[in-house]
């Protein structure tokens, strides 16, 4: 039996750090899983800025409020899920996420939580497990699912590499020149393509 494995952010949804960079005019806030491949690292530097700028997790939810899915990103999705099962393996927050399953039509997704002061302000971040997108893509296989999984950043590479099969989608300049064996595609009929022949094959 098949499954598919898919990153949020950069395939189904906007970057929601790019989104809430642009909204307070905070460059430095656009640096994404897409430049850097140290997640904690990234992670402590957004919160670092967060707290020298007095921004809370309300503001950044109120940003979130107003993104909505890459364009044809859910009918994408409706089509994906008539053919396998989809889980939505991603790095964002449980405190992030719910406005954004609404709009896809509510699908799985694994993804970490954070730690809110009294204050509002996001203080650390809880980790579903290191390296869980890998880790989950070990457990699916180890239950007896063939697996293909797709992403965009440095933080899908090893979900990818571990899969049965899969491809990066919309992935910048740098990670193709760096991951020559991992096929690209730009477009969700592409992508689509892809899964069907994998499921098929």
């Amino acid at each position: 039996m098949e499954i598919v494995t898919l990153d949020l952010e950069g395939v189904l949804v906007p970057e929601i750090w790019i989104a809430f960079a642009e909204k307070t005019g905070i460059e430095a806030l656009k640096r994404t899983t897409r430049d850097e491949p140290d997640y904690h690292r990234l992670m402590q530097f957004r919160i670092d800025i967060l707290r020298e700028h007095g921004l809370r997790l309300s503001d950044i939810q109120d940003v979130i409020s107003g993104i909505r899915p890459l364009d044809g990103a859910r009918d994408f999705l409706d089509e994906l899920r008539e053919i396998t099962q989809v889980i939505i393996l991603s790095d964002t927050f449980s405190e992030f996420a719910l406005p954004l399953m609404r709009q896809l039509g509510y699908p799985t997704i694994f993804c970490n939580s954070l730690v809110v002061g009294k204050d509002g302000m996001i203080e650390d971040i809880k980790m579903r497990a290191e390296n869980g997108k890998k880790k989950a893509v070990q457990s699916l296989k180890s239950i007896g699912f063939r697996v293909f999984a797709s992403g965009d950043s440095y933080n899908d590479l090893a979900m990818i590499h571990e899969a049965d099969g899969g491809c990066l989608f919309r992935a910048p300049q740098k990670i193709l020149e760096e991951e020559k064996d991992i096929h690209l595609v730009t477009e969700y009929k592409d992508l689509l393509s892809e899964i069907k022949a994998f499921v098929n094959g």
